[in-house]
Protein backbone atom coordinates (compact mmCIF):
# COMPACT_ATOMS: atom_id res chain seq x y z
CA UNK A 1 0.00 0.00 0.00
CA UNK A 2 1.37 3.76 -0.81
CA UNK A 3 0.87 6.70 1.50
CA UNK A 4 1.85 10.28 1.29
CA UNK A 5 3.80 10.95 4.46
CA UNK A 6 4.35 13.63 6.19
CA UNK A 7 7.88 12.47 7.79
CA UNK A 8 8.89 13.55 11.23
CA UNK A 9 11.80 12.83 12.69
CA UNK A 10 13.31 12.92 16.63
CA UNK A 11 15.84 15.26 18.04
CA UNK A 12 17.88 13.49 21.06
CA UNK A 13 19.32 14.39 24.13
CA UNK A 14 19.36 13.11 27.85
CA UNK A 15 18.47 13.74 31.20
CA UNK A 16 19.93 12.00 34.41
CA UNK A 17 17.28 10.39 36.56
CA UNK A 18 13.58 9.40 35.22
CA UNK A 19 10.38 9.58 37.78
CA UNK A 20 6.65 7.66 36.97
CA UNK A 21 4.40 10.97 35.48
CA UNK A 22 2.32 12.17 38.45
CA UNK A 23 -1.33 12.06 37.35
CA UNK A 24 -2.00 15.46 37.68
CA UNK A 25 0.31 15.91 34.79
CA UNK A 26 -1.69 14.29 32.22
CA UNK A 27 -3.10 16.25 29.71
CA UNK A 28 -6.34 15.04 28.03
CA UNK A 29 -6.31 14.84 24.63
CA UNK A 30 -3.07 15.22 24.35
CA UNK A 31 -0.60 13.07 23.27
CA UNK A 32 2.58 13.41 25.02
CA UNK A 33 5.12 11.26 23.02
CA UNK A 34 4.67 10.02 20.00
CA UNK A 35 7.33 7.83 17.64
CA UNK A 36 6.18 9.40 14.45
CA UNK A 37 7.56 7.66 11.06
CA UNK A 38 9.29 10.74 9.20
CA UNK A 39 11.22 14.27 9.48
CA UNK A 40 11.69 16.44 12.47
CA UNK A 41 8.58 18.90 13.06
CA UNK A 42 8.59 22.06 15.81
CA UNK A 43 4.43 22.37 15.91
CA UNK A 44 2.62 19.75 17.66
CA UNK A 45 1.50 17.04 15.49
CA UNK A 46 -2.50 16.20 14.26
CA UNK A 47 -3.17 13.21 16.20
CA UNK A 48 -6.25 10.94 13.89
CA UNK A 49 -8.90 10.04 16.74
CA UNK A 50 -7.91 7.12 19.14
CA UNK A 51 -9.43 5.11 21.56
CA UNK A 52 -7.83 7.17 24.84
CA UNK A 53 -7.45 5.01 27.59
CA UNK A 54 -8.13 7.56 31.32
CA UNK A 55 -6.20 7.31 33.90
CA UNK A 56 -7.28 4.37 36.54
CA UNK A 57 -6.14 5.51 40.11
CA UNK A 58 -4.36 2.87 42.39
CA UNK A 59 -4.13 0.52 39.12
CA UNK A 60 -2.54 -2.54 39.97
CA UNK A 61 -0.69 -4.14 36.68
CA UNK A 62 -1.17 -3.03 32.82
CA UNK A 63 -3.68 -4.53 30.78
CA UNK A 64 -2.75 -5.40 26.77
CA UNK A 65 -5.45 -4.53 24.24
CA UNK A 66 -5.11 -6.11 20.62
CA UNK A 67 -7.52 -4.01 18.32
CA UNK A 68 -8.10 -5.43 14.60
CA UNK A 69 -5.04 -4.03 12.45
CA UNK A 70 -7.20 -2.46 9.56
CA UNK A 71 -7.09 -3.71 5.81
CA UNK A 72 -3.80 -4.11 4.38
CA UNK A 73 -2.22 -3.86 7.73
CA UNK A 74 -0.69 -6.25 10.34
CA UNK A 75 0.59 -5.80 13.81
CA UNK A 76 4.14 -6.33 14.33
CA UNK A 77 3.58 -7.82 17.82
CA UNK A 78 1.37 -10.25 19.94
CA UNK A 79 0.68 -10.00 23.43
CA UNK A 80 2.53 -12.32 24.80
CA UNK A 81 5.63 -10.77 23.08
CA UNK A 82 5.21 -7.39 24.67
CA UNK A 83 4.47 -8.90 27.80
CA UNK A 84 7.67 -11.13 27.97
CA UNK A 85 9.78 -7.58 26.96
CA UNK A 86 8.17 -5.82 29.53
CA UNK A 87 8.98 -8.36 32.41
CA UNK A 88 12.74 -8.09 31.48
CA UNK A 89 12.59 -4.49 32.96
CA UNK A 90 12.89 -3.31 36.31
CA UNK A 91 9.61 -3.07 38.04
CA UNK A 92 9.86 0.63 38.72
CA UNK A 93 9.80 1.02 34.87
CA UNK A 94 6.26 -0.95 33.97
CA UNK A 95 5.27 0.06 37.28
CA UNK A 96 3.40 3.73 36.14
CA UNK A 97 1.55 1.74 32.80
CA UNK A 98 -1.96 0.68 32.76
CA UNK A 99 -2.57 -0.07 29.15
CA UNK A 100 -0.39 -1.19 26.37
CA UNK A 101 -3.08 -1.26 23.12
CA UNK A 102 -2.35 -2.77 19.76
CA UNK A 103 -4.21 -0.34 17.73
CA UNK A 104 -6.23 0.22 13.96
CA UNK A 105 -5.18 1.74 11.67
CA UNK A 106 -7.97 4.08 9.67
CA UNK A 107 -8.07 6.37 6.78
CA UNK A 108 -7.12 9.25 9.07
CA UNK A 109 -4.87 7.50 11.13
CA UNK A 110 -2.80 7.20 8.25
CA UNK A 111 -2.11 11.05 7.20
CA UNK A 112 -0.62 11.01 10.43
CA UNK A 113 1.46 7.75 10.55
CA UNK A 114 3.31 7.01 13.74
CA UNK A 115 4.77 3.69 14.82
CA UNK A 116 3.62 3.95 18.56
CA UNK A 117 2.31 7.09 21.20
CA UNK A 118 1.56 7.65 24.93
CA UNK A 119 -0.73 9.14 26.57
CA UNK A 120 -0.92 9.26 30.27
CA UNK A 121 -0.22 5.66 31.59
CA UNK A 122 -0.98 4.10 28.12
CA UNK A 123 1.40 2.81 25.24
CA UNK A 124 -0.77 2.58 21.40
CA UNK A 125 1.21 0.08 19.48
CA UNK A 126 0.11 0.62 15.51
CA UNK A 127 0.09 -1.91 13.03
CA UNK A 128 2.40 -1.70 9.29
CA UNK A 129 1.66 -2.48 5.83
CA UNK A 130 0.84 -6.14 5.69
CA UNK A 131 3.58 -6.14 2.46
CA UNK A 132 6.56 -5.05 5.58
CA UNK A 133 6.89 -2.47 2.98
CA UNK A 134 6.81 1.66 3.79
CA UNK A 135 6.33 3.78 1.26
CA UNK A 136 7.86 7.67 1.46
CA UNK A 137 8.06 10.50 -0.86
CA UNK A 138 10.82 12.07 0.46
CA UNK A 139 14.23 10.68 1.23
CA UNK A 140 15.36 9.10 3.89
CA UNK A 141 17.26 11.55 6.34
CA UNK A 142 20.90 10.76 7.90
CA UNK A 143 19.37 9.25 10.80
CA UNK A 144 16.66 7.40 9.71
CA UNK A 145 19.40 5.63 7.29
CA UNK A 146 21.52 4.93 10.51
CA UNK A 147 18.55 3.44 12.48
CA UNK A 148 17.41 1.33 9.66
CA UNK A 149 20.48 0.17 9.32
CA UNK A 150 20.54 -0.57 13.65
CA UNK A 151 17.81 -2.74 13.06
CA UNK A 152 18.12 -4.34 9.94
CA UNK A 153 15.79 -2.83 7.38
CA UNK A 154 16.68 -1.62 3.70
CA UNK A 155 16.31 1.72 2.04
CA UNK A 156 15.46 1.71 -1.54
CA UNK A 157 14.58 4.30 -4.38
CA UNK A 158 12.28 3.03 -6.32
CA UNK A 159 11.36 6.14 -9.43
CA UNK A 160 10.35 9.26 -7.32
CA UNK A 161 9.55 7.18 -3.89
CA UNK A 162 11.72 5.69 -1.01
CA UNK A 163 10.70 2.63 0.21
CA UNK A 164 12.14 0.54 3.82
CA UNK A 165 11.97 -2.84 3.59
CA UNK A 166 11.48 -5.03 6.40
CA UNK A 167 12.39 -8.65 7.51
CA UNK A 168 10.33 -10.05 10.30
CA UNK A 169 12.87 -10.43 12.43
CA UNK A 170 14.06 -6.31 11.92
CA UNK A 171 10.67 -5.62 12.55
CA UNK A 172 10.14 -7.29 16.04
CA UNK A 173 13.74 -6.13 16.80
CA UNK A 174 12.44 -2.83 16.21
CA UNK A 175 9.54 -2.75 17.71
CA UNK A 176 10.16 -4.57 21.02
CA UNK A 177 13.62 -2.33 21.26
CA UNK A 178 12.75 0.89 20.08
CA UNK A 179 8.83 1.76 19.38
CA UNK A 180 7.95 -0.12 22.78
CA UNK A 181 10.70 1.11 25.33
CA UNK A 182 10.70 4.59 23.60
CA UNK A 183 6.59 5.16 24.19
CA UNK A 184 7.51 3.86 27.74
CA UNK A 185 10.15 6.65 28.12
CA UNK A 186 8.12 9.23 27.73
CA UNK A 187 5.61 7.85 30.47
CA UNK A 188 8.43 7.87 32.72
CA UNK A 189 9.76 11.36 31.80
CA UNK A 190 8.88 14.04 34.38
CA UNK A 191 11.00 16.69 33.91
CA UNK A 192 10.79 17.37 30.17
CA UNK A 193 8.25 19.61 29.11
CA UNK A 194 8.85 20.59 25.69
CA UNK A 195 8.54 18.73 22.14
CA UNK A 196 11.74 18.51 21.70
CA UNK A 197 13.19 17.57 25.01
CA UNK A 198 10.77 14.78 25.42
CA UNK A 199 11.42 13.22 22.14
CA UNK A 200 15.09 13.51 23.02
CA UNK A 201 14.92 11.64 26.46
CA UNK A 202 12.91 9.33 24.84
CA UNK A 203 15.49 8.52 22.25
CA UNK A 204 18.43 8.59 24.45
CA UNK A 205 15.71 5.67 26.55
CA UNK A 206 14.96 3.43 23.63
CA UNK A 207 18.97 2.94 22.71
CA UNK A 208 19.72 2.88 26.64
CA UNK A 209 17.03 0.03 27.84
CA UNK A 210 16.16 -1.08 24.67
CA UNK A 211 18.92 -1.13 21.28
CA UNK A 212 21.55 -1.71 24.15
CA UNK A 213 19.65 -4.99 25.18
CA UNK A 214 18.40 -6.05 22.09
CA UNK A 215 19.20 -9.71 20.86
CA UNK A 216 20.51 -8.41 17.61
CA UNK A 217 23.19 -6.44 19.37
CA UNK A 218 23.58 -9.63 21.56
CA UNK A 219 24.73 -12.08 19.21
CA UNK A 220 26.69 -9.48 16.97
CA UNK A 221 28.98 -8.81 20.35
CA UNK A 222 29.19 -12.82 20.25
CA UNK A 223 30.52 -13.55 16.77
CA UNK A 224 32.82 -10.54 17.36
CA UNK A 225 34.26 -11.87 20.67
CA UNK A 226 34.80 -15.69 18.82
CA UNK A 227 36.38 -13.88 15.40
CA UNK A 228 39.14 -12.22 18.09
CA UNK A 229 39.88 -15.54 19.81
CA UNK A 230 40.23 -17.72 16.70
CA UNK A 231 42.71 -14.54 15.35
Amino acid sequence: MKRSRRMEMKNRSVTRRTRPVPMRRVLRGVPMGRRARGVERRDAPFVPPEDWHEPVPECEGYRVIEQPPGPGFRHVLTPREIRDRLDELPDWMTRPLQVVQLSRMTRKKCTAPCYGMQWGPSIYLYPIEASLVETFTKPPTPAQRIEARMFGARWRQEGSVWKLYWTEPALKDFYLNNVLIHELGHLLDSRNGSYTDRERYAEWFAIEYGYRRSDRLVRRSRTTRRRHRSA
